[in-house]
């Protein structure tokens, strides 16, 4: 038996021997251990890929000068995570669903090592810039897909775990800081290492070793409350009402092909900035001082999403007026970092930085949480609980898409016409995905609440259920 067997087994008779409070059995205190164990598990699961790009990306610069690699690679290296990080935010969901979504997400997190390991080797063994290119372009490819497990399948565990709506909204608006936690710790450790003069490449060798570490301990977590023992809540069927909604279904359900596209520009605005914002900093900053102050984006990020949620939820749920309204004040922020981003002091950089990570990470992160689980319960799908994987597998899949090609730009543009033409990228992006939402914002200020009229019911194969949503009548 595998070595995990036995703590398991102890923890069941634990929970067996406790009485159920209120006949539900996730309320059992042995139970409560065991759900506490695995929202820390997926926390720091998803926090070590963020961890491990993070770290790449704030040594792009020192990859370039030891290996030979321009600008154009590098942006190509960026357009294939991407492209492969969009395309298996689909099917890692599925894999979840097929098999066990704690081991997929484990095997993610060791593929992630491998990758790295590849990298590394490619600038121990000075390999040559037009070989590195190839196979930093297929293992950035790999890269991609190993590191979209993360979300889906950690989302599908947590749910699982976390059924309950009535606090849903909260807990997983403090689970998703993890990516922020992981860039933050990425950046300190990266500013650490190089501060101290240590070789560059620790800061590529300690990610991967940690990304090895916890894939392996991920092994033992459980992906579902019956892996332990623990019983299902008799007032709640195991099995969900109807068959999983298919894709075109998802796409009739008003609101979600406009929110796939306008996140497309929002997540490239977002995407452009964590791949690319310490290598602009470096233009003007030492490395260490690079590395710090590029926090602060990810740290106004860690706020936005709770402060979008929350005003939206004190309008009734209007969360597109609330996106536009802050999309509509980045732009001209977006503007001044175009014009003068180049001779600000570094006091103005970290205030610019910090508010730029509230106003696009609060709508990057409300879209792929509370929007799409208010798209999942549409009238219009008929109460069908088994939607919102589907939904946000389409949401989050086509920003990654517009991101992908996005990012190809990045790097020809600044070669080219400089930085100030990357920000008015961002601004174009801003603006397209702000009109695109604008009869969302008019639905919801003249019309919100009226009734949507049933869909036909679902006929394509199932996606992934990133969350299974509460029986509505309960």
């Amino acid at each position: 038996p595998e070595p995990q067997l036995a703590p398991r087994a102890a923890m069941a008779m634990e929970i067996a021997s406790t009485p159920l409070t209120g006949g539900n059995p996730l309320a059992s205190p042995a139970a409560k251990k065991w759900a506490m164990f695995t929202f820390v598990m997926t926390y720091v699961g998803y926090a070590m890929n963020h961890f491990s790009r993070k770290c790449y990306s704030s040594t792009k610069t020192l990859i370039r000068d030891s290996i030979g690699l321009d600008a154009i690679a590098l942006s190509q290296m960026d357009t294939a995570f991407m492209f492969m990080y969009a395309i298996g935010s689909i099917f890692s969901g599925k894999l979840g669903d097929t098999f066990n979504p704690a081991k997929v997400e484990a095997w993610g997190l060791i593929w992630s090592f491998v990758c790295l390991l590849v990298l590394l080797i490619g600038v121990w063994t000075s390999m040559a810039p037009s070989v590195a290119h190839g196979v930093f372009l297929v293992t950035w490819l790999v890269f991609g897909f190993a590191q979209s497990t993360g979300g889906p399948c950690g989302t599908t565990i947590v749910g699982a775990w976390f059924p309950d709506k009535k606090s849903r909204g909260s807990l997983f608006g403090f689970w998703t800081t993890h990516q922020y936690i992981g860039n933050i710790i990425a950046a300190v450790v990266t500013a650490i290492i190089l501060g101290q003069g240590v070789t560059w490449t620790w800061a590529i060798i300690i990610p991967a070793v940690l990304n090895l570490i916890d894939g392996v301990a991920f092994f033992s977590v459980p992906a579902t409350p019956k892996e332990v023992g623990i019983g299902v809540d008799a007032s709640k069927p195991d099995a969900a009402p109807g068959s999983a909604i298919g894709f075109l279904d998802a796409l009739r359900i008003p609101g979600v092909v406009s929110y796939a596209v306008a996140f497309g520009g929002f997540k490239l605005t977002n995407y452009i900035l964590f791949f690319w914002l310490p290598y602009f900093l470096s233009t003007n900053f030492s490395p260490e001082a690079t590395q710090l102050i590029s926090t602060m984006y990810d740290v106004g990020m860690m706020p936005g999403g709770i402060i979008v949620g929350y005003i939206s939820d004190l309008y009734g749920g209007r969360r597109a007026c609330v996106i536009a309204t802050f999309m509509a004040i980045l732009i001209p922020l977006l503007f001044v970092f175009a014009e003068y981003s180049e001779v600000m002091p570094a006091t103005v950089v970290i205030i610019g930085l910090l508010l730029c990570g509230i106003l696009i990470g609060g709508p990057n992160n409300i879209i792929t949480s509370a929007v799409s689980a208010d798209l999942a319960s549409d009238p219009s799908i008929g109460g069908n609980t088994r939607s919102l994987g589907t939904v946000t597998g389409i949401i989050n899949g086509s920003g990654s898409i517009v991101a992908a090609f996005g990012l190809l730009a990045v790097g020809p543009l600044q070669v080219h016409y400089g930085w100030s033409s990357v920000w008015y990228l961002m601004i174009g992006c801003t603006l397209m995905g702000t009109l695109i939402m604008s009869p969302t914002v008019y639905k919801e200020l003249y019309h919100h609440g009226a009734p949507a009229a049933p869909a036909p019911a679902p006929t394509q194969p199932r996606g992934y259920q990133a969350v299974r949503q509460e029986d509505s009548k309960a």
